[in-house]
């Protein structure tokens, strides 16, 4: 208790850094803040929660310059603040490393860093200094990259470090981190929350934008929740139990993280034979069996070739050797377009960049799979188009003004949701899914369970690839365990601990 004490007294005790008071954002059809408000002191680690859609991106957009408030209030190091774009937010001292990374991944990491701010000798980039500063920083953070290298050749953990550094390297006051883990394993999180204590000692304030309930409880001194566009509460992190934060989030209790079970896996749907990807890093004769009405989950490390696994079974990536038998009969995937017809779907782990088409409606990204079914002759059957994406909506719960509105600007979640949809209306016998939770609330997860569950009820196969164990133990039938691109081993999930799978993970390295 005295410790409990001793933490809040010493927060209290910390200087208030940010305050944004009363701030409100309509757009067409949503008013997505609605007198919202956030207090952030120096030196702490402010964690900032609800579900997708209750308006946290569009708190920090407005932050960052990104969004123009309709009204409200900013406050930095005391002085009333505004600013009209990221440049100006980053120039101040406030940074935001976002959930979906923009880079430029043909150039170098020194380049990506020092981007339109390049060291200059003269009237040339002064390559050695941009090395050298670039290193210098690495070194803080206690990140082992070669300055030099390509983002492209960047894993999605290692391009996410990069921004970190980035930010740092403004020496930023506030530093924004949105959804941050939601691709790292659990060294790479242990990592990452290193250097976050880092910043921290330093007296940087942290705003942690994250669904991950394990987190919040070790990484954050203060959360707040926020629900449609509301301020609900703002509590000390180590006196509010995970249960009170979900129902602060959500509005109502949700005792339960996953949904009850009642699937019964039958007989073989799917056999994979040996198979391997020709498109290095590759799988290695990876073999196993699917079965009607199963849900088999799929783990290991980063680098250990899950979403090779599930991209070479779709045609994504070119199967160099091995066999596919579906109902019995060996069939062919060698393009996404063959699996699609052979009643595979794919939900791929990056949706911005291979998931959504950015600048296209709602309509279209609902549809565009299932384009064949809409086809009279010369014409599209516009109205089977509109009824088809309002059951999209309806069915997933998705937060959108109108099928018409533009799907980047919807909040990751629901353009998650969007994408789940869109391989429902094919009525898949396979549904592959690769960390189809990134980055979504408890509720919508909550959700995804549920559908997953129902399409295992009618004897269809669901393949998931997923990093949060508790998702894995939660969800699962069974669990497949890849380790460098072969299969370690397949558990039973109820008779499995996670020191098994993570013994069988590391198999092969």
């Amino acid at each position: 208790m005295s410790e409990m004490v001793d933490r809040t007294e010493i927060l209290k005790n910390k200087r208030l850094i940010l305050e944004m008071k009363n701030m409100h954002k309509t757009f067409p059809g949503v008013k997505a803040l609605d007198a919202a408000q956030l207090s952030l002191r120096e030196g702490t680690v402010h964690a900032l929660m609800g579900e997708n859609g209750a308006g946290k991106s569009t708190l920090m957009k407005c932050l960052f310059g990104i969004f123009d408030e309709d009204e409200g209030d900013i406050f930095f190091d005391g002085k009333k603040f505004k600013v009209n774009n990221a440049k100006q937010a980053l120039d101040h001292g406030i940074s935001m490393v976002h959930q979906e990374l923009n880079q430029v991944k043909d150039t170098r990491i020194m380049d990506n860093i020092w981007l339109g701010r390049f060291p200059k000798k003269i009237l040339f980039v002064d390559e050695d200094k941009m090395f050298h500063d670039t290193k210098e920083i690495f070194e803080s953070l206690d990140i082992n990259l070669d300055p030099k290298r390509k983002v492209r050749t960047l894993s999605v953990s290692e391009a996410q470090m990069v921004e970190i550094a980035k930010a740092v390297s403004y020496n930023s006051k506030v530093i924004v981190l949105d959804e941050p883990t939601s691709s790292l394993t659990e060294k790479e999180v242990s990592h990452l929350f290193r250097i976050i204590n880092n910043l921290k000692d330093k007296g940087a304030g942290i705003i942690y934008i994250s669904h991950k309930m394990e987190e919040i409880k070790v990484i954050s001194d203060e959360v707040t929740v926020m629900r449609d566009g509301k301020y609900i509460a703002t509590l000390n992190s180590h006196e509010v139990t995970t249960d009170e934060i979900i129902n602060l989030m959500v509005g109502r209790d949700l005792t339960n993280r996953f949904p009850p079970k009642h699937n019964e896996p039958g007989e073989v749907i799917l056999e994979v034979k040996n198979i391997r990807s020709l498109v290095q890093p590759s799988v290695v004769d990876a073999s196993f069996e699917l079965r009607k009405g199963e849900i088999l989950g799929v783990a290991g490390l980063v680098g250990s070739r899950r979403t090779e696994l599930v991209e070479t079974i779709f045609g994504s990536r070119h199967m160099e050797k091995g066999e596919l038998i579906l109902h019995g009969k060996p069939i062919s995937n060698k393009h996404p377009e063959e699996a699609i017809k052979n009643g595979f779907a794919l939900i791929t782990e990056e949706r911005r960049e291979t998931g959504i088409f950015g600048v296209s409606n709602v309509t279209f990204n609902s549809i565009i799979a299932n384009i064949g079914e809409y086809v009279k002759g010369p014409f599209l059957d516009e109205k089977k188009m509109v009824v088809d994406t309002d059951w999209v909506i309806d069915s997933m719960s998705v937060k959108t003004p109108s099928q018409k509105t533009t799907i980047a600007t919807l909040s990751g979640g629901n353009q998650q949701k969007v994408i789940i949809g869109r391989w429902m209306l094919t009525e898949p016998e396979i549904l592959l899914m690769d960390e189809p939770t990134r980055g979504i609330d408890v509720g919508a997860k909550y959700d995804i369970y549920e559908l997953m569950i129902q399409l295992a009820e009618k004897e269809k196969g669901v393949i998931m690839v997923s990093s949060e164990m508790p998702e894995l133990l939660g969800i699962t039938d069974r669990i497949l365990v890849m380790s460098n691109g072969r299969v370690a081993g397949i558990v039973d999930t109820k008779e499995t601990t996670q020191e098994e799978i993570l013994k069988l993970a590391a198999k092969y390295l």
